[in-house]
This record gives structure tokens, C-alpha cells and sequence, in this order.
């Protein structure tokens, strides 16, 4: 991929952003209703965690924060935990951020992008491994379903059988 589509590319449009210092353990993000905040790691790291399970570790510099929930208008779906003291440009208002930068915002949508296609490709690859197979779970096949074709914020989720 290309240097300008890195996450240190990023780095370059937060001059002039407030930043935060962080100690570890600190809460940065708390899972559940949303703040309209994003983050954006300058140094350090960051661990983000979901039902209290640790679920990614992060630490390279212009890795953004709370992107999901500031494009959805939603809850932030997972915490956002210092995993070491870690310094981060703050965005209050994020929605309206990406809307005035889009060279930021041409960034989380490649971040994001990556992240579909890496659980589509997961999940694909567990399906055919154990298809078949008593180990099989037919929420696989529904989950990829969801990732292929959802296109509106209509929530739906598949009925559940069994």
C-alpha cells in the first residue's frame, strides 16, 4: 500500500489538536454510551477490550480511536484501555472532524475496509476448515452474510435457529 495510506500519514493533519497524556491503565474510551470522541495514538500503547476481554493490542503511532462510533453515532462497542503511558491527539466533536478533514477520514475508511476484509477472511477460512464437521457453527455462515451484504444502519440480525 501506498506511503500516504499509512497510519503515520496521519499523524501529519493533527497539528494543532489538543493531546492527552495517559498513564497505564488509564480508561481512555469507556465501552458503552458514546462520547463523540476519537483518538489518535502519537506514542505508546493502547489495548481495547470488549465485555472485559482483551481483543487487539495497538501501538503504532496514527492508529485512530473511536472512529466506529463517531461515523455511527453510536455507543463505543469495545474500551479503549492505556496498555503503557501512551500520548494521543483528542478530537471532541469526531463526526464533524471527519466531515471538515477528509483526508482523515479517506484513512479510518482504509482502516476500516482492512478490518472487514480480514474478519470476512477469518471467517471464511474457519468455515471451510470445519465445514462438515460437527464443530461447525451455523452463525458463521450468517455472520458473513451480515459483513457481505449489510449496506443500510438498519440492525438486523439473523434469527437464531436451534
Amino acid at each position: 500500500m501506498e506511503n500516504d495510506e499509512s497510519l503515520h500519514a496521519v499523524l501529519e493533519y493533527c497539528d494543532g489538536l489538543p493531546e492527552e497524556r495517559h498513564a497505564a491503565g488509564d480508561v481512555i474510551l469507556p465501552e458503552g454510551p458514546g462520547t463523540g470522541r476519537m483518538y489518535i495514538l502519537k506514542r505508546g500503547a493502547i489495548e481495547i477490550l470488549h465485555d472485559g476481554v482483551t481483543v487487539a493490542a495497538v501501538d503504532e503511532p496514527g492508529a485512530i480511536l473511536g472512529e466506529m462510533s463517531a461515523l455511527l453515532g453510536t455507543g463505543h462497542t469495545a474500551t479503549v484501555r492505556a496498555a503503557t503511558d501512551a500520548n494521543l491527539y483528542r478530537i471532541d466533536n469526531a463526526r464533524q472532524f471527519l466531515k471538515q478533514r477528509p483526508e482523515i477520514g479517506s484513512h479510518v475508511a482504509v482502516i476500516l475496509a482492512r478490518r472487514l476484509s480480514d474478519a470476512t477472511i477469518y471467517l471464511s477460512d474457519y468455515k471451510r476448515q470445519f465445514a462438515g464437521s460437527p464443530d461447525h457453527f451455523p452463525l458463521v455462515d450468517e455472520v458473513l452474510e451480515i459483513l457481505v451484504q449489510r449496506q443500510s444502519k438498519k440492525k438486523s440480525r439473523p434469527e437464531r435457529q436451534g
